[in-house]
């Protein structure tokens, strides 16, 4: 699978519909992503109501994809998609619609892990960092330290051992009364707030380590909330003082992840990676040396899914399999 050069990339892992076409030495070619706000009426993402909406967009995105891109069938050389981690209905939609369109076409298919995309999505900026480096992976229900040194060669440095940092966010937005998704929520309230008002922890950096734990964080501001936030102004102060814990708690982890493995450059991806204070703080701390994916590849998307399956294109098969695994630690990849 060498010469492949030309990539469908499907991903349906959560609440977002995403399709892309990626071609090597182009970049991304189309792409088109469906967010589904309906599930701000519950808090949170209801697995059922994802898999229908995906059912629902995801045929007639491919369609649009490679219309927008002038491309027929034909032009494809193979159908990545996004097989896990994830919710298990929601990846059964991807699989399903790939392996059938891609049986359809005569195309191999490429199982994709959802974390390999990200962390590889600032491959996709016109100045991708080199190899090695150090990535913070900072999406949905993870938050992970790993040396990257090279596509396919990674090792965990640290994961969280509880609610992840994207977790915390939509948690403390639920407290806070505020709308889903929660992370863009809280960072907006914290603009009008007051960060040094409320003193909060930031866990697990008093002794060694990279692991992660927010629940702790996640607790002190509900029990703040309850004592404290009878106006809006004292909410602000406390999305502020919030949101900068979980920023320093990112940095200061960061900076020991370099030390550690004696790196010298950082990635950043997943969706908390378009946080302004997180970017803001990482770039003072290590100015010139931070580099993140477009602001618009920060949450899930189907080119960074399109991208991983490039470069796992030695692993295209045969279409038929529709197997997903919600449940897939990164470092049960095999090495490219």
């Amino acid at each position: 699978m060498q010469s492949l050069s030309t990539v469908l990339g499907i991903e349906t892992s959560c609440d977002e519909t995403a399709v892309a076409v990626y071609r090597h030495g182009e970049g991304i070619v189309s792409d088109a992503v469906h967010t589904q706000l309906e599930h701000a009426r519950y808090g949170g993402v209801v697995p059922e109501l994802a898999s229908r909406d995906h059912v629902r967009k995801l045929a007639p995105m491919i369609r649009q994809v490679l219309d927008r891109a002038a491309l027929g069938p034909d032009s494809i050389d193979a159908v990545a998609y996004t097989a896990g981690p994830g919710l298990a209905g929601a990846l059964l939609v991807a699989s399903a619609v790939a392996e059938g369109y891609a049986r359809g076409i005569d195309r191999p298919t490429i199982r994709v892990h959802h974390m390999e995309g990200h962390l590889l999505s600032p491959l996709l900026e016109p100045d991708p960092p080199e190899f090695p480096f150090v990535a913070l992976l900072v999406s949905g229900g993870h938050t992970l330290l790993i040396e990257v040194r090279a596509p396919g060669a990674y090792r965990l440095l640290g994961e969280t051992l509880d609610d992840a940092a994207g977790e915390a966010f939509d948690k403390t937005a639920r407290l806070l009364e505020l709308g889903y998704p929660g992370g863009p929520e809280v960072a907006r309230l914290a603009e009008a707030g007051d960060p040094d008002r409320f003193a909060f922890p930031r866990p697990m950096t008093d002794r060694p380590g990279l692991d992660f734990s927010f629940s702790g964080l996640k607790t002190h501001t509900r029990l703040l909330i309850e004592r404290e936030a009878d106006d809006p102004a004292t909410r602000a102060d406390i999305a502020a003082g919030f949101e900068r814990a979980v920023v320093e708690t990112l940095a200061i982890k960061c900076r020991r992840a370099l030390k550690a493995t004696r790196l010298e450059r950082l990635v950043v991806a997943g969706g908390v990676s378009a946080n302004r204070r997180l970017r803001a703080a990482l770039d003072a701390a290590l100015p010139g040396r931070v580099y993140y994916p477009p602001l618009a590849l920060c949450t899930d998307n189907g080119a960074m899914i399109a991208l991983a399956g490039w470069f796992r294109r030695n692993e295209a098969g045969r279409a038929g399999d529709i197997a997903v695994r919600p449940r897939w630690p990164l470092d049960d990849l095999p090495p490219l």
